[in-house]
């Protein structure tokens, strides 16, 4: 389940669910075009999308989703752009919160990125 259209500033829409065909998985991506120019305000775009994703895995995944029943989630950020020092402070952070809450979260970046339009 994809919605190409919704990104990290979509911080109401899980943009893509998707299970992993090696592990089993169930991955939800957040996909971030953005560049590191506006620390400050990425970091915070982040840091609720993420908050919103576990609130929805709480309450509204076995729904949405019926397929993840019984197996492991993880969060996974997606972005364009290399992060900063800061950044990275943040995805530590970040990291220990979602694992503390049961699930698991990986950050990587790609350089061919596209969000249709």
């Amino acid at each position: 389940m994809t919605n190409p259209k919704s990104t990290v500033e979509d911080i109401h829409k899980v943009d893509a669910i998707s299970l992993d065909k090696e592990t089993g998985d169930v991955v939800l991506n957040i996909f971030d075009p953005l560049d590191w120019s506006n620390e400050a305000t990425h970091i915070q775009m982040l840091e609720d999308k993420v908050t919103n994703y576990l609130k929805f895995i709480e309450k509204d995944i076995a729904q949405v989703f019926p397929e993840s029943k019984g197996k492991k989630i993880r969060i996974s950020v997606v972005a364009k752009f290399n992060i900063t020092g800061n950044a990275l402070k943040f995805l530590a952070s970040i990291t220990k919160t979602v694992t503390d809450a049961g699930f698991s979260f990986e950050h990587s970046y790609l350089k061919k990125f596209k969000v249709e339009s």
